[in-house]
């Protein structure tokens, strides 16, 4: 007699397993713990087999019936449903494998090692947020440049139009990488080019006007926040360095007995050591921070975990509060600040360059090259702080060109 939902649904589980017919093979096995599990019965190439069809009640008796019947017609032609299923699933498997999002993971895990942590955070971040959503889980080999485009628009049309460059960037990046390792026959997204207008040029907003910078300066001096941020922002036109590498420098980085930070390479954009001469002011300012800092991993470590540095937001919020407007100065703009006045002081070129730690076009060059022009740039590095002391206090100075 066939099953009914009534008869499925009050069935008891006993001390051991029972099985409930339905009919055409199909039967419920219920186990001592109460789980009742779809099972139908077949016979294939003279050997009697069973194919689970799900659990109940996720599966209900219909759905169960369904998967039955589905199987009998593969029997019918001369298809054993077992084998049936376990390929579906491998095929499955294969898929999920070769979707965009498993590429593009896959690439990004290769890669990544190779590039600064910031660097790397904002290309992830940029994926799982404007791109996996819309076309991740797509097999990567049927994507085309229309799908692409489509998903491009959608950031472009909030305003972010750098993001949907850099965005398009990446997917040729995965797309490439999916051609190499042969889950897919082209990039489709060479086939873009033109398709998003071009983005303007972005400078960070910055302060080169020198009695404009006096007064940063003293408000700088005046700052009444956190004693570590007060030290971030005084070291941060000290330093000219990144925002992020100021942020997680760390002790064992910095030898204030010979005035010098070394950056690991593995922190850097380009992957080369960088070497930061200190002028007596930065090592003074580290000297007061060492006090309070110096028994942790980080100079500026953040406030609520220790462990961890600083927030990337940190300078720019503290400048917020001394009145400058993100569209004013940002903690990047330090570095404008030094490169603009550094070259119309007349000092050296390349030595600035090489403190700004500026991308060295031959890689082999600029890992044996990173403590080039050293002596010019520790002169450069305390006349820059001494020039920016006059400033603050008031003082008219006209030049600190190099002799």
């Amino acid at each position: 007699m066939p099953l009914t939902d009534t008869a499925v649904r009050n069935a008891k589980p006993e001390a051991k397993p029972r099985k409930l017919a339905d009919e055409k093979g199909l039967f419920l096995l219920i186990h001592s713990n109460g789980s009742k599990y779809w099972r139908f019965k077949y016979r294939f190439g003279g050997k009697e087999k069973l194919l689970s069809l799900g659990v109940y009640p996720d599966v209900s008796l219909a759905q169960a019936r369904q998967r039955r019947d589905d199987a009998r017609k593969l029997l019918a032609n001369e298809v054993d449903p077992g084998v049936f299923k376990q390929e579906a699933k491998r095929a499955n498997r294969e898929i999920a494998g070769n979707s965009f999002e498993a590429v593009g993971r896959e690439w990004y895990a290769k890669h990544s090692p190779n590039w600064a942590a910031s660097h790397g955070d904002k290309i992830i971040r940029r994926l799982e947020r404007d791109i996996f959503p819309w076309i991740g889980n797509r097999p990567i080999a049927e994507i085309t440049a229309h799908v692409l485009l489509a998903t491009l628009r959608r950031i472009e049309n909030r305003g972010a139009l750098e993001t949907a460059h850099r965005a398009h960037q990446n997917c040729s990046q995965v797309f490439r990488y999916a051609v190499a390792t042969g889950r897919a026959e082209r990039d489709p997204s060479v086939d873009l080019r033109g398709a998003l207008p071009p983005a303007k040029e972005k400078h960070h907003p910055s302060i080169t006007d020198p009695m404009a910078i006096g007064e940063l300066m003293r408000a700088v001096e005046g700052y009444r926040g956190s004693f570590v941020t007060r030290c971030a922002l005084q070291l941060a036109p000290l330093l000219f360095v990144r925002p992020g590498e100021l942020r997680r420098a760390e002790w064992s980085e910095v030898d204030l007995d010979k005035s010098e930070w070394r950056i690991p390479g593995e922190k850097m954009k380009m992957k080369v050591v960088h070497i930061v001469p200190l002028c007596s002011q930065a090592v003074t300012v580290l000297r007061e921070l060492h006090a309070l800092t110096g028994q942790g991993k980080y100079v500026f470590p953040g406030v609520r975990t220790p462990s961890r540095p600083m927030s990337e937001n940190t300078v720019n919020s503290a400048l917020r509060r001394l009145g400058y407007g993100k569209e004013e100065l940002t903690g990047h703009g330090f570095r404008s600040m030094a490169s603009t006045l550094l070259n119309e002081h007349g000092w050296n070129r390349d030595a600035i360059e090489r403190q700004l730690a500026h991308a060295e076009r031959d890689s082999v060059r600029a890992a044996y090259n990173y403590a080039e022009h050293l002596p010019e740039r520790r002169k450069m590095m305390q006349e820059w702080a001494d020039y920016l002391d006059g400033l603050k206090t008031g003082a008219k100075i006209l030049t600190f060109k190099s002799n």
